[in-house]
């Protein structure tokens, strides 16, 4: 039972250093949330501005012109995955291809730098997209671990733990009353023989009195028999 403390302890206290941890990147990333939030708007509005003043630059036509020029996406999301205590929480990476494409050639003739800035305009926009949903995947994942982990600490704490200490202090109470008994016994036990030997020597006493007694009485009746006269006769 004792191993079995030591180890719930020690499994608590693991526990709680990770429900620390794992508190303490949690409101890392809520803050974080928060401030991406806060900055969307204003990210997605000039994306949005910005796409106004290219259609407005080049014409109705330049989105088809766009579609037609499209052969493969420029910006990749890769997924991973990050460890933080022992949780594993998926991780998103925005990956923009590098070089020149037939993007950067579209509306020279016009709207072309409306076009390049709305370009990167909505790049920033998925990029912000991609940490924010990062995050939001990552608060969703760390929320559920410590609800998890809070409820195995408090297990731990008010319920394991204090019925292996019962069961221990009722253990030793038990050892301890076996113990008393054990001692009271032997204590009974070795009155028991003090008396016995003391009634033993009483007795030895007294038969060796009794003895020394009817040896010198019978000395007596042995010298009278030697000095007796002569027997009177026996009639028949």
């Amino acid at each position: 039972m004792k191993i079995r403390l030591t180890g719930a302890s020690k499994g608590h206290q693991l526990l709680k250093k990770k429900a620390d941890a794992l508190s303490l990147r949690f409101r890392q990333i809520l803050k974080e949330i928060i401030e991406k939030k806060e900055g969307m708007g204003d990210i997605m509005k000039a994306s949005f501005f910005s796409m106004t003043q290219a259609v407005y630059s080049g014409g109705e036509g330049i989105k088809h012109t766009i579609i037609d020029n499209v052969e493969t996406a420029s910006v990749k999301v890769t997924g991973g995955l990050d460890n933080v205590a022992g949780v594993k929480i998926p991780h998103f990476i925005t990956a923009i291809t590098p070089g020149e494409s037939k993007m950067d050639l579209i509306g020279l003739g016009r709207g072309g730098q409306q076009l390049q800035h709305c370009r990167k305009a909505y790049i920033e926009s998925i990029e912000l997209l991609v940490a924010l949903a990062n995050l939001q995947t990552a608060f969703v994942t760390l929320d559920q671990a410590l609800k998890v982990t809070n409820r195995r600490v408090n297990a731990l704490e008010n319920v394991v733990i204090p019925k292996i200490e019962n069961t221990i202090s009722y253990i030793k109470a038990e050892l301890d009353e076996l113990e008393r008994e054990e001692f009271f016994r032997l204590k009974k036990v070795q009155k028991n023989k003090a008396k016995h030997a003391e009634a033993d020597d009483t007795r030895k006493a007294a038969e060796q009195a009794a003895g020394g007694g009817g040896g010198g009485r019978g000395g007596g009746g042995a010298g009278d028999l030697l000095s007796a006269g002569q027997d009177e006769d026996v009639l028949f």
